[in-house]
C-alpha cells in the first residue's frame, strides 16, 4: 500500500528545539489530546523515516528568500519515504503567507519524476490519484519549477513520531529525530546520503500544528515545559551548516563536498 500522510491545506506552525528528555514527557502529555500515526506503531521512538529532496535555482533564490525573511515564499520538494521503486514519490509545495503554511501535495509514480523535472506536464496515468487536487497540484509544481529554474539541490532526512487529532487532522504534533542535510543534485530517491551533517544535533525539533483557533493545551503545554519558540527551518539551516555556496551547480561539478566532522559522526 502507499504511504500517504494526510495533510493540511492551511495551517499555522510553531517549533521548538527540545531534549530527548523533555521529548519523552513531550509524549506523556499529548497522548491525552492525541493518537499516535499509524505509521509510527511498533516502532523505535513511535518514528518513521521521512526523506526530502529540496529543489532550488543555482544561485539558491529560494534559500535566501527565507533567510531574507520574505513574507509570501515558498519550497519545492521531493517527498518520499523509503527506497521502494514501487512506491510513490510526493510533489510538494509548502507556502509561508504571512504567518500561515499553506501545503499542497500530489502523488507520482517514481518513474515520472525525472520526466516532470524536466519540465513535462504530467499525463494523468503518472499520477497516484483520479483527484483533480493531484493533477492540479503537480500542474502548479511544474509551473512554480519553470519560474524558478530550480533543480535537486539538498536531501533532508529524520525520523517523524507524529500525534494527530483522533477525529480529523486540525491539529497535529510531530517530533523529529537526528535531522540530516546533505547535497544532493540529482533525483536518485535514495535513503542512502553522502556526508551528511547533522544539523541540529541531538536536540529534537518539536513542531505544533493547528488550524483554525488555537488549541488552549498547546498553551498549557508550553508554559509546562518552557517552550521558547524558534525558526528550525530544516533545508535552510541545513544548507547554511553545510554553506550556502557548495550547492551551486559548478562548486558540486569540481567536487567540492564539506566534510563530515568526527564529532557529528558520533550521532549517526
Amino acid at each position: 500500500m502507499a504511504q500517504d500522510h494526510p495533510i493540511q491545506a492551511q495551517r499555522f506552525e510553531l517549533k521548538h528545539l527540545i531534549s530527548e528528555e523533555t521529548a519523552g514527557r513531550v509524549r506523556d502529555f499529548v497522548r491525552s489530546y492525541l493518537e499516535l500515526d499509524d505509521y509510527g506503531f511498533g516502532k523505535p521512538h513511535n518514528s518513521y523515516p521521512v526523506h526530502s529532496l529540496y529543489l532550488d535555482s543555482n544561485p539558491m533564490r529560494l534559500y535566501w528568500e527565507t533567510i531574507n525573511g520574505n513574507k509570501n515564499r515558498f519550497k519545492l520538494r521531493l517527498r518520499f519515504y523509503h527506497d521502494d521503486p514501487e512506491a510513490p514519490v510526493f510533489f510538494e509545495i509548502k507556502r509561508r503567507q504571512n504567518d500561515a503554511i499553506l501545503k499542497q501535495r500530489g502523488g507520482v509514480r517514481r518513474d515520472a519524476v525525472d520526466w516532470l523535472l524536466r519540465g513535462h506536464l504530467p499525463p494523468a496515468g503518472c499520477l497516484t490519484s483520479a483527484d483533480p487536487k493531484t493533477m492540479s497540484t503537480v500542474q502548479q509544481f511544474s509551473h512554480l519549477l519553470k519560474i524558478s529554474d530550480a533543480s535537486p539541490k539538498a536531501h533532508v532526512a529524520y525520523l517523524r513520531e507524529a500525534w494527530v487529532h483522533p477525529e480529523n487532522n486540525s491539529v497535529r504534533v510531530t517530533m523529529d529525530r537526528q535531522v540530516r542535510c546533505a547535497v544532493e543534485t540529482t533525483a536518485r530517491l535514495v535513503a542512502e546520503m553522502d556526508q551528511p551533517v547533522m544539523v541540529f544535533g541531538r536536540s529534537v525539533v518539536l513542531e505544533v500544528k493547528f488550524t483554525g483557533r488555537f488549541p488552549n493545551w498547546f498553551g498549557e503545554m508550553a508554559r509546562v515545559f518552557g517552550f521558547k519558540q524558534c525558526s528550525a527551518a530544516k533545508y535552510v539551516d541545513g544548507v547554511t551548516l553545510i554553506g550556502a555556496d557548495r550547492f551551486h551547480s559548478d562548486v558540486v561539478r569540481r567536487g567540492k563536498m564539506v566534510s563530515l566532522d568526527p564529532a557529528i559522526k558520533a550521532y549517526l
